[in-house]
């Protein structure tokens, strides 16, 4: 069951999106789900998914992705707490996100459906 502000999903980059799917599911027995020839996701334990490239940062880091209950209330309680927006709230297949830079300088999402 998702819940706010928890953790729920995972991405990380891949510079080669075939070579890493092949790994995972051959080392790991994982499976994938294909949105285009970008994103491969996957249902492992915890739900992510591998991108083509870096983040806009040219950074190969994994995001960490946070549910959010009311996207727009989550937002506003980051700003609040002195978290900075680095991507607004924005549309993708699947629901809503935002990116945002915790104090230490994290960079996290938040999602809802």
């Amino acid at each position: 069951m998702r819940k706010d502000g928890k953790v729920d999903y995972v991405e990380m980059p891949s510079t080669n999106l075939p070579a890493t799917k092949s790994f995972y599911a051959q080392a790991f027995g994982w499976s994938f789900t294909d949105y285009g020839p970008d994103y491969a996701a996957f249902d492992e334990g915890l739900e992510g998914g591998f991108h083509n490239g870096a983040d806009d940062t040219g950074a190969k880091v994994p995001l960490v992705v946070l549910y959010a209950e009311d996207l727009e209330a989550l937002e506003a309680r980051v700003r609040e707490a002195g978290g900075e927006i680095t991507r607004p709230i924005f549309s993708f297949p699947g629901g809503r996100r935002f990116h945002f830079r915790d104090p230490g300088g994290v960079e996290l999402a938040a999602w809802s459906e």
